[in-house]
């Protein structure tokens, strides 16, 4: 007993040792690269990030972007208590799949490393860790609907750069300002991976920040509407669409995998995700709260909460952090689908940033036009959370977990350990099979059926390349 033990324990050594001696190789290795000159400090400091807090940034600045403005329309479908609610369990949920990615991710290396396999100038991602663990069925699964997932938030994005700036310029519509958009975020390209968003992460969370204490204060200084109504929930379909939006605000998490290798020491990224969840929640919260007390169930036609808020400097302010941190937000999610890109047309290995920017330029394209055809901002997000959320980031991470360490031999072997708050296989098994059919029950049966019902809604009402998707009538926009 005590011999498997030493093994056991001697194994995990070696593991961990193996994976730092790896990165530290690629630090120097990259280091070498920078030269010794006397900018490699500043550009180091702005360009080239890989520590916890790093993480931690990267994490909280992409989970929270334009959904911050759609949770008060959220809970003027489901009420507020029901919206805190949900927001603390998705959010609780969305912790747990993040870390249980994590470990696979760890995995997976551990085992490459011990096979002597380099992974300099190679990006992992979440399909290539469910290949090695798992095989070629789950690669394909994995990349289905990651990518799929990436390819319709970036088009989220796009489209909420044209919803927000409409309301400080109306004198286009949102249609021409996508396009405009769209060329602006195709300088994404030249952002090689995400070492490179140190700078970013950073202001894009200020910005959050920002905006969602903008629209608490700003919603509490103007009161309550004359004759404010607080219904919700009256519909089930309203209901289920808005705990979908809420489980896809959770699920940000698809570029996990993308994340952790961006670290230094990615072992340390287990509970980095939790941490940034917990900061969210002091940003969604109170927001969405607040702005649903003050305007009630006229939300139920207004996706958008700037729509609401009274036009002023502060409000400009926040509409025009929101469309830089959306722009930060194209790139987090467009990032990985470049990588995958590049593997499939052989530039993943070139080192000319140029080639590789051009190389990655025919994935901006059907973002675009996606964005162009479906403006439902708000809606949207619905039915990317039911259809694509649901599996890409709840439920393949808990199957996936469950398999990999099905075996006596796997989960003796494991290069992590088991949390010290669930110290039990039985216990882990239990909780990520109540997720796969909470998540498939309630997010993608209940929540697809009411997100694809509004979202079918919304393309009678406005039709397929709506040219101003929920703009007030005036001569300029005859539309409505």
């Amino acid at each position: 007993m005590n011999l498997s033990h030493l093994q056991t324990m001697s194994s995990e050594k070696q593991a961990e040792e193996a994976i730092v001696s790896s990165l530290n190789e690629t630090m120097e290795h990259e280091e070498e690269d920078q030269g010794d000159n006397s900018i490699f400090s500043v550009k180091s400091l702005l360009w080239h990030g890989g520590s916890v807090y790093d993480a931690w940034f990267s994490c909280a600045s992409n989970q929270v972007a334009q959904v911050l403005l759609t949770l008060p329309y959220s809970f003027s479908q489901m009420g507020m208590l029901s919206g805190i609610i949900l927001q603390v369990f998705y959010g609780v949920l969305g912790s747990w799949t993040a870390y249980l990615i994590s470990v696979l991710y760890i995995e997976y290396r551990t085992r490459k490393e011990k096979e002597n396999v380099s992974f300099k100038n190679h990006v992992i991602q979440w399909f290539e860790v469910l290949d090695g663990l798992l095989g070629p069925y789950w690669k394909a699964i994995g990349l289905a609907f990651n990518c799929t997932f990436l390819l319709f938030g970036s088009v989220i994005q796009l489209i909420a750069c044209a919803s927000n700036i409409y309301y400080i310029n109306d004198k286009l519509d949102k249609r021409t300002w996508t396009y405009i958009f769209g060329a602006c975020c195709a300088t994404t390209v030249f952002i090689p991976s995400f070492h490179n968003y140190r700078i970013w992460s950073f202001l894009g969370l200020g910005m959050t920040t920002y905006t969602a204490w903008y629209l608490t204060i700003a919603a509490l200084v103007h009161g309550q509407v004359e004759g404010v109504t607080h219904q919700g929930p009256t519909k089930l379909v309203l209901y289920f669409t808005g705990a979908t939006n809420i489980l896809y605000t959770f699920g940000g998490h698809a570029v996990t995998v993308e994340i952790m290798h961006a670290m230094w020491k990615p072992q340390k990224f287990k509970y980095i995700y939790l941490l940034a969840t917990l900061y969210v929640f002091t940003l969604t919260i109170p927001s969405a709260s607040a702005v649903y007390w003050a305007f009630g169930d006229q939300l139920l036609n207004h996706s958008n909460a700037f729509s609401l808020l009274p036009h002023s400097a502060w409000r400009d302010a926040a509409v025009i952090l929101m469309l830089i941190h959306q722009f930060i937000t194209f790139g987090f999610a467009c990032t990985p689908l470049y990588f995958v890109w590049e593997k499939v047309v052989g530039m993943h290995d070139t080192k000319s940033i140029c080639l590789r920017a051009v190389s990655r330029l025919p994935v901006v394209i059907p973002i675009w036009f996606l964005a162009i055809i479906f403006p439902f901002f708000g809606p949207i997000n619905s039915a990317v959370g039911s259809l694509l959320v649901s599996f890409t980031v709840y439920i393949i991470p808990a199957l996936a977990h469950t398999l990999t360490y099905k075996s006596a031999s796997a989960r003796k072997n494991a290069a992590e350990k088991l949390p010290c708050f669930l110290p039990s296989w039985t216990a882990i098994y239990a909780v990520n099979t109540a997720i796969v059919i909470w998540v498939f029950v309630v997010g993608f049966g209940l929540g697809g059926w009411a997100s694809m019902t509004n979202f079918i809604k919304q393309v009678d009402t406005f039709g397929l390349f709506a040219k101003c998707y929920q703009c007030p009538p005036s001569p300029s926009s005859k539309h409505h």
